[in-house]
């Protein structure tokens, strides 16, 4: 079943964002949907032999943006200012917004502002070609891997809010199989790079042992 359709807001959909890297970008990621295609997903995750790491990196996070992205669009409806107040993930973890920019204390948001602030945020940085290249070949920056980092753990929020508050809707709307992929990928992915601390994976532990045992 098709996630675009659902819920009385699927205009919302944010566009996909284009595959980085050039010819480059395009080939990697025909390889990570053959391999996917597979079902083998540590080896889905893996470099590529002969690929550099920079532009592997560069086009998953793509990916799993707009994975994430499609998610919670089949939600947003039912994530509102009034049922989420605040961005949590379950009782125990709350989630301040701060961008260094507009927000640079941490700040007290609705889930769904916060996570629109947070999908804007991840935007920005991968229409920053000098971030995310669009030609293949050209340098990335130094701190490439600190930014990765930084989107992975806000992806990861998302995630955790979405099991932890939404997982009931999830069901209902018959995406339950597909969010548990998404999410498997993303924590292979995130633990053969080593993107997340441990620590920031605490609210979905539990799960996280489920679908990757260590």
């Amino acid at each position: 079943m098709s996630l675009f359709g659902f819920g009385k807001n699927a205009k919302t959909f944010r566009p996909k964002r284009s595959t980085p890297v050039g010819s480059k970008g395009v080939q990697l990621k025909r390889h990570i949907d053959a391999t996917l295609g597979s079902g083998n997903l540590r080896e889905a995750v893996r470099l590529p032999p002969g690929e550099k790491e920079e532009e592997w990196l560069a086009v998953n996070t793509v990916d799993f943006f707009n994975a994430a992205s499609v998610l919670y669009g089949a939600l947003e409806e039912f994530c509102t200012a009034s049922t989420c107040p605040v961005m949590r993930a379950g009782r125990k973890y709350e989630y301040l917004w701060a961008d260094g920019v507009r927000y640079k204390k941490p700040v007290r948001l609705s889930a769904p502002e916060y996570i629109e602030k947070l999908f804007d945020w991840i935007e920005g940085q991968m229409d920053d070609t000098t971030v995310f290249p669009v030609d293949y070949g050209k340098q990335f920056p130094s701190n490439f891997r600190d930014i990765i980092r930084r989107i992975f753990k806000r992806l990861f929020r998302v995630y955790a809010h979405i099991y932890h508050s939404h997982f009931k809707s999830v069901v209902a709307l018959g995406v339950e199989a597909h969010l548990n992929t998404c999410f498997k990928h993303f924590i292979f992915f995130t633990k053969q790079f080593n993107l997340i601390e441990e620590k920031e994976l605490a609210p979905l532990r539990e799960l996280i042992g489920q679908f990757a045992p260590s």
